[in-house]
C-alpha cells in the first residue's frame, strides 16, 4: 500500500528550509509501523538534502560553500554560460540542482522517520527570489 501528499515550501530567496516535521507528521499520521518514505521535488533550481539541524551555522556554510562552487552568471568566472533567461541565478541554480539530489528515501522504523539524532530533511532554494516549491511525499509500506 502508499499514500501520497504534495507539501508546498514557500522560499525566500537562496538558503536551506528544514520540512523534517511536516515530513514526519505525514509518516505519523498514516499509522504504518514500517515502510520507506520517498521524497521528490518537483522543480530544477531547488533540491533536497539530509543535513545537521542543530547547529544553523551548517546551513549557513552550505549556502556560502554553494555560492563559491557555482557564482552568479554576473561572476567573471561564469562568462561562458549561455542560459541566462531568468536572470543571473538561474543556470548557476540549475547547476547547483545537479550537483545535489532531486529525491531522498528515508525508512521508516516503529512509525518513525529512521533519522539520526541530528539530521533534518531541508528543501535546498538556490534561487534568489522567493518561490513556492512542491515536494511530492510518497510512503510505500
Amino acid at each position: 500500500m502508499s499514500r501520497q501528499r504534495i507539501l508546498t515550501i514557500a522560499t525566500q530567496g537562496a538558503g536551506l528550509y528544514e520540512f523534517t516535521r511536516q515530513a514526519a507528521d505525514f509518516v505519523g499520521a498514516n499509522g504504518e509501523p514500517e515502510g520507506l518514505l520517498t521524497l521528490f521535488v518537483r522543480h530544477t533550481s531547488c533540491s533536497l538534502l539530509i543535513q545537521e539541524n542543530a547547529d544553523p551555522d551548517v546551513r549557513r556554510d552550505l549556502d556560502a560553500f554553494f555560492g563559491r562552487l557555482v557564482p552568479s552568471a554576473d561572476d567573471p568566472a561564469m562568462g561562458y554560460l549561455v542560459h541566462r533567461a531568468e536572470g543571473p541565478d538561474d543556470m548557476p541554480a540549475h547547476i547547483k540542482a545537479a550537483l545535489t539530489a532531486v529525491s531522498l528515501s528515508i525508512p521508516v522504523m516503529g512509525g518513525r522517520l529512521a533519522l539520526g539524532t541530528w539530521q533534518g530533511i531541508y528543501l535546498f532554494e538556490h534561487r534568489a527570489s522567493p518561490h513556492r516549491r512542491e515536494i511530492v511525499l510518497h510512503l510505500s509500506t
